[in-house]
């Protein structure tokens, strides 16, 4: 996965000294405390990586009401014939 980089602009002074005294307080960098508090603020709009998108998908139906339903089991069809697409309506 790759890292995207951000310059955030107009920024009050009070504002960058409060983000500074974080960063000091939590042991890290100015910008390491920045992109930590971006994280934590979107992490339940960051798709989780090992999610398939089954999940996100329900997740999202359950997010606006939806109930779930339940999915019948599969069959499996043995010894079946094979569909004829010999007739007229398949253009022979």
């Amino acid at each position: 996965m790759g890292m995207a980089s951000l310059l955030i602009r107009h920024l009050s002074d009070e504002t960058k000294r409060a983000l500074r005294i974080r960063a000091a307080e939590h042991g890290r960098s100015l910008s390491e405390e920045a992109a930590s508090m971006i994280r934590a603020s979107v992490s339940d709009k960051v798709a989780k990586p090992n999610q398939n998108w089954v999940d996100e998908m329900l997740e999202m139906f359950r997010a606006i009401g939806a109930e779930e339903f339940e999915v019948p089991p599969r069959t499996i069809y043995k010894n079946r014939e094979p569909p004829d697409f010999s007739g007229p309506e398949y253009g022979e």
